[in-house]
């Protein structure tokens, strides 16, 4: 098994969170409603912790959560030698004037986030779309797409592979590879 060099520590992931959470109030405290919606499978996760950090007392506006599977979305559906297994999806509301908050864990080629939006569709017609990332990988995007809230941002070439570890309550941390580790 390869070793991966830690890029965010337990301690500044936990940080990291607190800090989205806190630009998602204050862009959205005003608005009567949001829709936080997470891509299948990780992006959920992210948003689970930034969710579980939000006091819904003290916030004015009510969050409608959405899991989002793009699996039949995705331009390579059709080219993998091993079947891809599509995940749930839980909208059980409409997107329709809305304003919309996409969530996934690392934003690399924007070929995700393109799946995303257009199974987003099917929802209606947001007001406004932001994107919240934990790992921006600003290099080797193949799509003009970009974050409005991101973690942290990491220059990394081609083949590396950054890896995000959710693990026990406080233990969450950041992996960089120099290429994917094998299952």
């Amino acid at each position: 098994m390869k070793k991966g060099r830690e890029i965010m520590s337990p301690v500044r992931f936990g940080l990291t969170l607190r800090r989205l959470k806190e630009q998602l109030i204050e862009d959205f405290g005003e608005n009567e409603e949001v829709c936080l919606i997470g891509i299948q499978p990780r992006g959920t996760i992210l948003m689970k912790h930034i969710l579980q950090l939000i006091d819904t007392e003290k916030v004015k506006f009510k969050i409608f959560e959405g899991h989002l599977d793009i699996t039949f979305y995705r331009d390579d559906f059709r080219r993998r030698e091993k079947m891809l297994m599509p995940d749930y999806n839980k909208m059980d509301f409409l997107i329709e004037g809305r304003d919309v908050v996409l969530i996934d864990d690392v934003l690399y080629t924007g070929r995700t986030i393109q799946a995303a939006l257009n199974a987003l569709q099917h929802y209606g017609r947001p007001a406004t779309i932001k994107l919240m990332t934990l790992i921006d990988r600003r290099f080797n995007r193949h799509l003009p797409i970009q974050c409005d809230y991101k973690g942290m941002e990491v220059d990394a070439v081609d083949n590396a592979y950054v890896q995000v570890n959710w693990g026990a309550a406080k233990d969450h941390q950041v992996l960089l590879f120099d290429s994917k580790p094998e299952k």
